[in-house]
């Protein structure tokens, strides 16, 4: 009997946590990168997947909200757990029902601050500036039906400095990113 882990990730644009993820777990037997699955049809994230020799496969808002293509998808590749990184849609209730906090996902500050519709990436590091904190981060939790407000399951902080910009902080970030989300995305799967 195969008890290896697969795992999908949903991503929107460049995929370089996709990218991470999928390295930090090449070679394992017990977890694997089923597909890398995207809803940008130019996004990178497919080259990156290609690169890695992982079934890229996209999707359009009608497949992810009006059909059950993606579920469909999900459940023919055997996945156990989704992953969003960087994705920027809310996932509907077919998905969420499926997976029952089996979907994880990473937002680049430390929550409840600066979550909700509207609050990614680079919006996200404009508004930490702009409002003079003095510390972000990045914040992993389970996904459930609202923005960014499932279970913690970690998170990781940063300084943010009168020098920062948008740009510092966001690189700050990425830091966190590579460092903190492969582990714990590990972590989480083994002890559920």
């Amino acid at each position: 009997m195969n008890n290896t882990i697969r795992l999908a990730i949903l991503g929107s644009g460049n995929g370089t946590n996709a990218q991470q993820i999928s390295e930090y777990f090449a070679g394992r037997t017990d977890v694997e990168v089923a597909c890398i699955i995207y809803n940008k049809r130019d996004a990178y994230i497919a080259q990156r997947a290609q690169n890695l020799g992982i079934e890229a496969h996209y999707f359009n808002r009608a497949d992810f909200y009006s059909s059950t293509h993606v579920l469909d998808y999900l459940q023919q590749k055997h996945v156990d757990w989704v992953i969003l990184a960087g994705f920027l849609w809310l996932v509907p209730q077919n998905i969420l029902d499926a997976f029952p906090n089996h979907i994880i996902n990473i937002h680049p500050a430390l929550l409840p601050k600066y979550g909700g519709r509207g609050m990614y990436g680079h919006h996200v590091h404009e508004a930490v500036v702009a409002a003079g904190e003095h510390e972000s981060g990045i914040t992993i939790h389970i996904v459930d039906n609202h923005y960014d407000r499932g279970t913690t399951l970690f998170q990781a902080h940063c300084t943010v400095t009168p020098d920062d910009t948008p740009d510092t902080l966001a690189a700050k970030i990425h830091l966190l990113e590579k460092e903190h989300f492969p582990r714990v995305i590990d972590e989480t799967i083994k002890h559920s």
